[in-house]
């Protein structure tokens, strides 16, 4: 296995290969969507179609980038193209985490076998293509049945009870979000639009911009920008070292997940991977306006509209993604700076 470099692990799996389907996400569902989205509204068929395109790639896309992470020979790289096609497509809904748990294995498989025979050229995509398009066939459809469910309930919750489900996927979304795992894979796996959508939207920006704002007498303006359009992940090091930095952004979370169900009743209806991302590039405050134009395919099976948007949705959403977080955050590490839990540096980037 050492040869073959196969390390089960949960970094390798939990961490590199998640945090790869994330972007293989990005660059085609979500990209084709935002595409798609501005076709739509400026009327021009190309960047419609162009999108539409981008957007059906995303199995490939997921497989491919997994592969990538998991260091596969080209061959194997190349065959799990179409095992992502079909881990997605027999996924349906819950595609993305069928996509993640068969490439994953597929990928082993094909490594085991790569360059071990003369004939590579036939046994390594054979082997690679046959068990990942035998295991979605057979696994995929309860995989992506089972994440669905998760999702759902985990919407229906946040619909019965908008406050405290508003402040638990705010804090659970947001904490995973500055972990190096993939906040984006996990909503994306879960399908989670609508309010809890919103909520995880807001947990997502509260650690983003919190951090961002609260570090900027270490940081200047570098780390502004590397955080609150990158990721808060760059602290992790400083949360390693001293834990209670954690605590001003995650509060914040906890407050304004709740405001984002129970007052403006934000709701994320675009692409369930941009619930996941916060501020990162503004996909997650994008999702968001593709929502209300023109509401995906999972929202809209929750029974999504398209709307409008006027001045308190706009309000809204600049509150609760960049506002609050901001204001929350420097009031919070203030309190904690005084207190002596935070202490000059703690948030200094290396």
């Amino acid at each position: 296995m050492k040869r073959k470099n196969i390390e089960i692990s949960a970094k390798r799996y939990g961490i590199d290969a998640l945090g790869a389907m994330a972007q293989g996400l990005f660059c085609s569902l979500l990209i084709g969507t935002i595409i798609k989205t501005l076709g739509q509204q400026l009327g021009v068929q190309i960047l419609i179609d162009i999108g539409q395109y981008a957007s059906e790639m995303s199995g490939p896309a997921m497989a491919v980038a997994i592969g990538y992470a998991l260091k596969c020979d080209p061959m194997v790289l190349f065959s799990l193209v179409a095992v992502g096609w079909a881990a997605n497509k027999e996924g349906e809904a819950g595609g993305p985490l069928a996509v993640l748990v068969i490439a994953i294995i597929a990928a082993e498989f094909g490594k085991c076998v790569s360059k071990e025979t003369k004939v590579d050229i036939l046994v390594t995509p054979a082997v690679t293509i046959i068990v990942g398009v035998a295991l979605a066939k057979w696994i995929a459809p309860p995989i992506g049945a089972g994440a669905m469910k998760v999702g759902d309930f985990v919407m229906w919750a946040t619909e019965l009870q908008p406050f405290w489900m508003g402040m638990l996927v705010s804090v659970t979304v947001g904490i995973a979000l500055t972990l190096p795992i993939s906040s984006a894979a996990i909503c994306a796996s879960l399908g989670l639009v609508g309010l809890a959508g919103g909520a995880a939207v807001a947990g997502c920006c509260a650690q983003m911009v919190g951090f961002a704002v609260m570090s900027f007498r270490e940081n200047r303006w570098g780390g502004l920008v590397s955080q609150g359009l990158g990721t808060s992940m760059l602290q992790m090091p400083n949360i390693v070292r001293n834990p209670l930095i954690w605590i001003p952004p995650t509060l914040a979370s906890a407050i304004t997940g709740p405001i984002a169900t129970c007052v403006f009743k934000l709701q994320m209806n675009g692409e369930p991977v941009s619930s996941g991302m916060g501020t990162c590039g503004l996909v997650g405050q994008i999702g968001v306006w593709t929502g209300w134009l023109a509401p995906s395919a999972k929202a809209l099976e929750q029974g999504a509209e398209a709307i409008a948007p006027g001045a308190f949705e706009w309000g809204g959403m600049l509150l609760i993604c960049f506002v609050l977080p901001a204001v929350l955050s420097v009031i919070f590490c203030g309190i904690c700076r005084k207190i002596g839990c935070i202490k000059e540096n703690d948030l200094k980037l290396s």
